[in-house]
């Protein structure tokens, strides 16, 4: 039965790195839905989370061929409901007969308008994925010109870091 999970992976902080990671996933046939890639509280470091579907089987292969990578530090499946933030960027339409139903949407999602123009008005949501979603299908109708989305990062509850377990 194909799941989603989320991987942490802790990765030397040079230039190539990103590049053998996502190879790796590549030769393997592993298809990645969400990956983001930061500098972490230590410099030398990297921290990847990848977001992914799959079988228990596929969640075990990903991860001890990550292991064998030499670039990797630490790789580590989050479970037990990690705390998971998105962001995205949305430029819609900004007509007037509109604009009232999008600001109060912008409330209701705790949203900002970052950008404003008498045409489009570009708007910045953070949240759960599903939050995002949802914003996204409620501004359909108004008409989308542009997004982008940043893809999950993701931390574990609780004290425990990734080096401390």
């Amino acid at each position: 039965m194909e799941n989603n999970f989320i991987i942490a992976v802790y990765v030397e902080n040079k230039s190539g790195v990103l590049t053998r990671v996502t190879g790796m996933f590549t030769r393997r046939g592993f298809n990645i839905d969400t990956l983001t890639v930061g500098e972490t509280e230590r410099k030398e470091y990297s921290r990847i989370t990848i977001c992914m579907r799959g079988d228990a089987y596929a969640k075990e292969q990903l991860v001890n061929q990550l292991k064998k990578l030499v670039v990797v530090k630490k790789v580590e499946v989050l479970e037990d409901e990690p705390i998971k933030r998105e962001l995205m960027l949305i430029k819609v339409n900004n007509d007037s007969a509109n604009r009232s139903e999008i600001m109060t949407a912008v409330d209701v999602f705790r949203a900002s308008v970052i950008d404003y123009s008498p045409e489009s008005m570009c708007i910045e949501v953070t949240g759960n994925p599903s939050k995002i979603d949802a914003f996204v299908k409620l501004m359909q109708p108004f008409g989308i010109l542009e997004m982008c989305r940043t893809g999950v990062v993701a931390l574990d509850r609780g004290t425990e870091t990734l080096f401390s377990k």
